[in-house]
């Protein structure tokens, strides 16, 4: 498999917004709640999107595909359930001992772990990949380094 530069430099881009998504709510969950939190950070989410939406569609209308086609499958609508999760649980554990790293860390060891379980047998209509040997030694550095942030930290 062939991968874009552009793709890799989306895909780095989104893990920044990520950690500073994660960041950013979890300062306005020590000042209230995760729930609370989370209900803002999808609220100005909405928001955002909605004005991407519209501008997409006054500008790129045609180019870019803006209404699902017909025979969208319902779970696919869901996924801001996940999302909400995850900001919450981020919130709790940014504000506890674990710490923004420690808490990315663990996070990225669990996102590429599912990854790996989703991309091997293709959950959510992903094309099927088989497990190699490299995902397995990735898997393995990738805990050993989240290890070493959690309990080598000084």
């Amino acid at each position: 498999m062939k991968t874009h530069p552009f793709n890799l430099s989306l895909a780095l881009a989104g893990g920044i917004t990520l950690a500073s998504m994660i960041a950013i709510n979890s300062t306005l969950a020590s000042y209230s709640s995760p729930l609370l939190a989370a209900w803002v950070a999808h609220g100005i989410g909405a928001i955002t999107s909605f004005i991407i939406l519209m501008f997409v569609n006054i500008f790129v209308a045609g180019k870019m595909a803006i209404r699902p086609t017909a025979g969208t499958p319902f779970w696919a609508y869901l996924g801001g359930i996940p999302g909400a999760l995850t900001v919450i649980l981020a919130a709790i554990t940014v504000n506890s001992p674990l710490g923004l790293s420690s808490s990315l860390a663990l996070m990225m060891v669990g996102q590429v772990l599912f990854g790996v379980v989703s991309d091997s047998f293709g959950l959510f209509g992903l094309a099927k990949r088989s497990i190699n040997l490299i995902d397995g030694v990735s898997l393995m550095l990738m805990g050993v380094g989240c290890l070493m942030t959690l309990f080598w930290r000084g």
